[in-house]
C-alpha cells in the first residue's frame, strides 16, 4: 500500500509540473538604481483581447498590490485618466517620448506603468471551465523614456491538483491577483 501511494505521489508530481499552464520572464535594467522612483501612475493597458474588463481588473490589482507591496506610491486612476484626456492621450496607446516627460511633470511621478492585456480567455477541459490570463507590464522612466523594468507572464485556474482533488478552478480575480503578484516581486527592491 505504501508503495501505492508514494508511486501515486510522484506520478502527482511529474504530472503536475507537465501540465502546470503559466511561466513568468521578467527583465531589469542592471545601469539603473530603480531606487529614485517614489510615484508611479499606471496607465489604462492595452487590450489584446475579447474580455473588456481585463485591462481594468489587471490596472486596479495592479495599483492596489503595488500600493500593498509598498513598493512605490500610485496616482490615482482618475486624475491619470483625466490628464490623459485633456492632453488627447488614447488611454492604451503607445506614448512618444515629448507626451511621456509632460505626463511625468503634470503628474508629478519618475516612472509610468504601462501593459498589455495579451489573452484573457476561457479554457474548458471536459465541463470544466477556466480562466487563461497573460499579461506584460513595463515600467517606464518618464525623462528617457527607457524600460526599467518589464515582466510577462502567463497563468491558468486549472490544474492537475485541483482536477485531482476535486476542487473548481481558480476564477479571474484570484487569478489576476496571483499573476500580477508574481509578476511584481521582480521589481528589484
Amino acid at each position: 500500500m505504501k508503495r501505492i501511494v508514494v508511486l501515486l505521489l510522484l506520478l502527482a508530481m511529474v504530472t503536475g509540473g507537465c501540465a502546470r499552464r503559466g511561466g513568468l520572464e521578467s527583465f531589469s535594467r542592471e545601469n539603473i538604481d530603480i531606487g529614485f522612483v517614489r510615484t508611479i501612475a499606471v496607465l489604462p493597458l492595452q487590450n489584446n483581447s475579447n474580455d473588456e474588463y481585463a485591462p481594468e481588473r489587471v490596472r486596479n490589482i495592479t495599483m492596489t498590490q503595488v500600493l500593498g507591496r509598498g513598493i512605490f506610491d500610485v496616482v490615482d486612476k482618475g486624475v491619470v485618466d483625466s490628464l490623459l484626456h485633456e492632453e488627447a492621450i488614447d488611454p492604451g496607446k503607445p506614448l512618444d517620448r515629448q507626451a511621456l516627460r509632460r505626463l511625468g511633470q503634470r503628474l508629478n511621478v519618475q516612472a509610468v506603468m504601462l501593459g498589455t492585456i495579451d489573452l484573457a480567455d476561457e479554457g474548458r477541459k471536459g465541463s470544466v471551465v477556466y480562466p487563461l490570463l497573460s499579461v506584460t507590464m513595463r515600467l517606464l522612466e518618464v525623462e528617457s523614456g527607457l524600460v526599467i523594468w518589464q515582466a510577462s507572464a502567463s497563468a491558468s485556474g486549472d490544474s492537475i491538483w485541483r482536477r485531482l482533488f476535486g476542487l473548481a478552478a481558480v476564477g479571474r480575480f484570484e487569478l489576476t491577483l496571483g499573476l500580477v503578484d508574481k509578476m511584481l516581486a521582480t521589481i528589484p527592491q
